[in-house]
């Protein structure tokens, strides 16, 4: 119980540390955007110490099934980290921030091409914006997605080389999915199948749709202000971070449907008597 505790204060601080880097790396931030981080870090860091304290989940997915909340947890916490930096080296630069702005501006170019996600913030931006804040958009948003792309890379690497989650142990279904439920008709296999194909879907289209969407809102209420370092530094995190996490939960549903038709087969073929293999021939 003790560990337990210690375990799910431990991941509170640091979602806590998450929604407080922005003040903490920047040079200048006025009291109401740092009132309103630390009342978003208290409330983050209350459910998920609520989360993890409990023997059961109640909404966090894949508890139990590591890395995949860590490997979120690090592309979000890497992207808020990097865009900081970056941001603090237009009022207090140093070598640190120069060589994130200068990795940024790198990446930014090579993925700025026509209809290309970055492209497409670029073109969010109003008619009058200077060509500093567009600069600035291009190279966070690059910086932003290579992270994400890097996310997803090794999380592919587990489930397709380290056979996650096989390699842990005994996968309970029902533990590491608590929003899904089993019995609201049907099988669950194509279900799971379902869900894990439209998660990748949409997890690909989003980073072209949320530009689009930005740029339709602008219309009717007031535009977002990407000059103001802190909306800048989460309105493109949740751009890179919303649609990666969205392509990593659908291939891991994708692979537990896997996980549970092959389960199937073995089953299947050990009531008929016969070898596993020889039940696919």
């Amino acid at each position: 119980m003790i560990g337990k505790i210690i375990g799910a204060g431990t991941r509170a601080s640091l979602v806590a540390l998450l929604f407080a880097l922005p003040a903490v790396v920047l040079p200048s931030v006025s009291a109401d955007a740092i009132q309103i981080m630390l009342l978003f870090a208290l409330f983050s860091a209350c459910l998920v110490f609520i989360e993890y304290a409990t023997s059961a989940p109640s909404i966090l997915e894949f508890r139990y099934a590591p890395p995949f909340n860590r490997l979120r947890f690090l592309a979000i916490f890497f992207t808020v980290f990097a865009l900081s930096v970056i941001a603090r080296g237009e009022l207090a630069p140093n070598a640190f921030t120069a060589f994130l702005h200068a990795l940024g501006i790198i990446v930014g170019d090579v993925i700025d091409f026509p209809y290309s996600p970055v492209r497409l913030m670029v073109i969010m931006l109003p008619e009058n914006a200077t060509p500093e804040l567009i600069r600035e958009v291009r190279t966070a948003s690059g910086l932003s997605y290579l992270i994400s792309m890097i996310t997803l890379a090794v999380f592919y690497f587990f489930v397709r080389i380290l056979e996650w989650p096989a390699r842990n142990g005994a996968f309970n279904v029902w533990v590491n999915l608590p929003l899904f439920d089993p019995t609201a008709g049907g099988d669950v296999l194509p279900r799971l199948q379902r869900d894990g194909r439209l998660n990748i879907a949409l997890g690909f289209l989003m980073p072209f749709l949320i530009p689009a969407i930005i740029q339709m809102m602008s219309d009717l209420i007031d535009p977002i202000y990407l000059s103001d370092p802190l909306t800048m530094i989460w309105t493109i995190s949740a751009w890179a971070f919303i649609p990666a996490s969205m392509i990593m939960r659908g291939m891991a549903m994708t692979r537990v449907a896997t996980m549970i038709d092959e389960n199937r087969r073995r089953a299947y073929a050990a009531s008929r008597g016969m070898h596993p293999a020889s039940s696919t021939a």
